[in-house]
């Protein structure tokens, strides 16, 4: 059996030395092969052999060191949200429960300090503060300690923990420091206010992860419910995971379509935004696949269903999203060894604080005007609180999860984060021609009329009404060319199909045969001299020459080729400005390659190439030092898509091509390119900024924390500052990793 890969949700999360402490226990078990944890997304991608373990023996190993593995079952989108609406709910109820039972402690504390036993009723009113509304830090902390292990809740635990046991100490045993000559200052509202403003930027953060996450959230919940179905000749409801592939399904306009199809009746436009990012509805007829979760917003269709369940592309589109949310960036292991060292770290800093302020100051002889035990107390507790662990873990997850859900909005799938990190580093990108810079598809490129006509319109319909007729590829470019123009249709007689060569039919009682030359010279007609001229001018430009003789006469020679896509010449110079150099190849002639990449705008080109000289191609780019992208759309780009730094797919291509790319295409729009590079680099820039305050906040605060500016400015940070100060940190980074969603 081969390995499986599930995504699971996981409670308690609370900072980056969490996620690692999490893949390092699943990493241990038999048969686990690989473990990326989202602390962002609060889930955890495994891939395992399910002969040698299973979901409940992973969620035994997670719940021992003070986490909850979701296993029951497949997580629905409902689910989802229902169970992060829960959590929120729960922390917002212990925050509020919180804040209400420390404002008596903070105003008897600060103001009504000589009030008969004050000391005892903030006690009593601090107790559910840490031990109820707060037992989450300590739960954690004590599974997390039995694992000689240690994480944020360690520290939040060990902090407030200090601070109350200490308060009760001298509460219940005053007398052991006042005969010492010492004041036994009590520090509850530390502890209480510490915890409320943890459990405030707790709340704040897990809000703004959940809006991280919400594109694909979006993309989940855009899943069709229910469908029209035929079923024995009757029009029945069904669940839409009740439909198998060959169902017959009705769609009304304004219906969302349920699964991936094909229509085999009727016309109507579809808006297919939510899954390609293209705005403009695309018309649908009779044979043209359709898919899942679009709109259907005119008319009524009839469709088979193609694809259904984890088949469609909706289904895929969700599940390649979520495994490159999972995924990590190559700047994420640094910051994963950074985080596993960094709270024994910080308790060391701690203990050092301590053993300097209650030892080895008084031994110098340096005196202050507050004790040293005070000093002591204070900063070691405000080191604990504030050296937070949390922005440093959240700086490139929630990036990457903004990152590659805006760009799953837009239509572009992102393999994994490191293809995201990479695409920003570019030098140069190899363009496929056909199907890549071109639509894949014959079309009209050239129209040559016979100078004495002055009037097409007659001739324009009779091409439209005969080749209508016609199966061969070169009559769907024709028509599709000329039924713009709106041409009014009489009635063929005498239609006859020559197969390779050309059609022959009467049309307003006049013939018409229109096919390659040797075929309209079969049937009479003459090719003067210079119409040879004008043949080998169109050649050098398309791939055939379609003659269309009236009567016998020649009237027009057509070319038909691979012509560009609308938005290729656009997409190209905007390549150029990103700084990349744009390459083109393409099997087929010179002279073809050279028109194409001159109106695309490319000067560096190769025709006549193999997928073996595309490969070789990407490789001495590379050996130059170049970052390659390659952009193709055919089975014979594969190699060359996998050998690229970055492979880039088309979405209307085949599905090997798909797989071996690290970025999908869905509509197959170039432009789509120079919107992944932008947004990429958007993306590492907002990391960038993330990491460099999480690490800039620590490397400042800490040693603030310790007491440092105490000497020197009699400052020391207040423990609930501190506790503030570590919340808002990890708020901020998250905030600005959102800043994504608004970027055009």
């Amino acid at each position: 059996m081969a390995f499986v890969k599930e995504i699971f949700k996981v409670e308690g999360m609370s900072c980056a030395s969490c996620a690692v402490s999490i893949q390092s226990m699943l990493g241990t078990l038999d048969g686990v092969k690989e473990v990326n944890v989202n602390y962002a997304a609060s889930n955890v991608l495994v891939n395992y052999d399910p002969r040698k373990t299973d979901p409940a023996r992973m969620g035994k190993a997670v719940d021992s060191i003070g986490y909850k593995l979701i296993i029951d079952g497949e997580l629905t989108p409902e689910k989802e949200i229902a169970s992060e609406h829960q959590y929120l709910n729960k922390l917002r109820f212990n925050l509020i429960m919180a804040c209400i039972l420390s404002v008596p402690i903070v105003l008897i504390s600060m103001v009504f300090r000589a009030t008969s036993y004050s000391n005892w009723i903030m006690l009593f009113l601090t107790i559910p503060v840490l031990f109820w509304f707060g037992r989450g830090f300590f739960i954690i902390a004590f599974k997390r300690a039995r694992h000689f292990s240690s994480n944020m809740d360690t520290l939040v635990a060990l902090g407030t923990g200090v601070a109350f046991l200490f308060s009760t100490f001298n509460t219940i045993f005053p007398q052991v420091l006042l005969s010492r000559g010492l004041e036994p200052h009590v520090y509850f509202e530390a502890a209480a206010v510490i915890i409320c403003f943890i459990s405030l930027g707790r709340f704040l953060e897990e809000r703004a992860k959940t809006k991280a996450s919400s594109a694909i959230k979006k993309l989940m919940t855009l899943e069709v419910k229910n469908a029209r179905v035929i079923r024995n000749g009757q029009e029945i409801e069904m669940p839409v995971n009740e439909i198998v592939k060959g169902d017959i399904l009705i769609i009304r306009p304004g219906e969302k379509i349920p699964v991936d199809g094909i229509v085999t009746e009727g016309n109507s436009y579809v808006d297919e935004s939510m899954i390609t990012g293209e705005s403009v509805p695309v018309i649908k007829r009779k044979d043209e696949p359709v898919i899942g979760a679009t709109v259907n917003q005119s008319g009524s269709l009839t469709v088979v269903a193609d694809k259904v369940g984890s088949e469609t592309m909706l289904a895929q589109i969700i599940r390649l999203v979520q495994e490159a949310q999972g995924s990590r960036a190559p700047v994420q292991r640094l910051v994963d060894k950074i985080a596993s060292i960094f709270v024994p770290v910080v308790i060391g800093i701690a203990i050092l604080t301590f053993i300097t302020w209650f030892f080895i100051i008084p031994l110098s002889g340096v005196h202050y005007p507050v004790s040293s035990a005070f000093i002591a107390f204070i900063t070691t507790v405000s080191v604990l609180i504030v050296a937070c662990p949390c922005a440093l873990g959240l700086a490139t997850p929630t990036a990457l999860m903004v990152g590659i859900g805006k760009a799953a909005e837009q239509g572009i799938l992102i393999k994994d984060a490191q293809s995201l990190e990479t695409a920003c580093r570019l030098d140069a990108i190899i363009l496929d021609k056909t199907g890549t810079l071109t639509k894949g598809k014959p079309g009209v490129t050239e129209i040559f009329w016979d100078p004495v006509i002055h009037d097409t319109n007659g001739i324009i319909s009779a091409i439209v009404a005969i080749e209508s007729k016609s199966e061969h590829p070169f009559a769907g470019a024709l028509v599709e060319h000329f039924t713009s123009e709106h041409r009014s249709l009489m009635t063929v007689v005498g239609f006859d199909s020559s197969t390779g060569k050309g059609v022959s039919a009467f049309y307003d009682k006049e013939e018409y045969h229109i096919g390659s030359r040797s075929f309209v010279v079969e049937h009479g007609s003459s090719i003067p001299d210079a119409l040879l001229i004008t043949e080998r001018n169109i050649r050098e430009k398309s791939t055939s020459v379609i003659y269309v003789s009236r009567n016998r006469q020649i009237v027009a020679i057509i070319g038909i080729s691979d012509a560009l896509k609308p938005s290729s010449v656009k997409a190209v110079a905007e390549l150029q400005k990103l700084g990349l150099q744009v390459h083109m190849l393409t099997g087929d002639s010179v002279s073809i390659a050279s028109h194409i990449a001159q109106q695309a705008g490319i000067e560096r080109f190769k025709s006549e190439v193999t997928p073996a000289d595309k490969v070789e191609y990407v490789r001495s780019l590379k050996e130059k030092g170049y970052k390659v992208a390659m952009a193709g759309d055919g089975i014979n780009d594969s190699p060359a898509l996998m050998l690229a730094d970055i492979g880039i797919a088309m979405g209307n291509g085949t599905d090997i091509a798909m797989e071996s790319a690290q970025i999908t295409l869905i509509k197959g729009d170039l432009e789509k390119i120079v919107t992944a590079i932008k947004l990429s680099k958007a993306t590492v820039k907002t990391i960038r900024q993330n990491l460099f305050w999480a690490f800039f906040y620590n490397v400042i605060s800490i040693p603030v924390a310790a007491g440092v500016l105490f000497p020197l400015t009699g400052f020391l940070l207040n423990p609930m500052i501190a506790g503030a100060a570590m919340a808002f940190s990890s708020v901020s980074v998250v905030t600005n990793s959102l800043r994504l969603k608004v970027r055009n």
